[in-house]
């Protein structure tokens, strides 16, 4: 019986983990949001312009986490941001420089973790761990949000956002009239 369980036991520990790189795959690959970093965004609204999409994170954050595992992994999530946004994930403590056209944003060491200077910017110097910060086509803010959204709120949103709504009428009424008018049915 030992001699079962020794072998059953590494059979199963390699089926787990093998399991559990497949469900990340899935989700990165060509079926989940196709993320970009910012200077790919910024290159590509050059020849292609379209609407950005940011999500600032940081490694420790919980509700980041959720968002990635929940929110970003819906399909009707998905399917908008990959045809309306480019979808830029950003790291808010990375030590990486980032330059964009002539400006140069760097990791600013202070604290116990310390803080890009790009997050800082997109937060409007109110970082908040998640935040989506959405940037018209040519690079100017429209609107950060900060806080976990799940999937239904978070598809109004960028919906509102990502068709121009935010320009013609307040999210309310966009929520109760155009957005069930539009997607109701879906």
């Amino acid at each position: 019986m030992k001699n079962l369980f020794n072998c059953v036991l590494p059979v199963l520990v390699i089926l787990i983990c093998l399991t559990g790189f497949q469900s990340d795959k899935s989700v990165s690959g060509a079926q989940g949001i196709q993320w970009l970093t910012i200077e790919q965004a910024y290159a590509k609204t050059k020849t292609e312009p379209r609407k950005i999409l940011i999500d600032v994170y940081t490694d420790w954050c919980g509700w980041c986490k959720v968002m990635d595992r929940e929110t970003f992994r819906n399909k009707a999530v998905i399917d908008y941001v990959n045809k309306k946004y480019y979808a830029v994930k950003l790291d808010a403590e990375q030590k990486q420089p980032i330059m964009l056209d002539n400006t140069k944003f760097e990791f600013i060491a202070e604290g116990g973790r310390g803080i890009h200077q790009l997050a800082l910017a997109l937060t409007n110097n109110q970082p908040s761990f998640p935040t989506t910060v959405f940037l018209d086509e040519k690079f100017q803010m429209i609107q950060p949000l900060p806080g976990y959204l799940k999937a239904k709120e978070y598809h109004q949103v960028i919906t509102f956002i990502g068709d121009g709504y935010y320009k013609k009428e307040a999210f309310e009424t966009y929520k109760s009239k155009t957005y069930n008018a539009i997607y109701a049915s879906r």
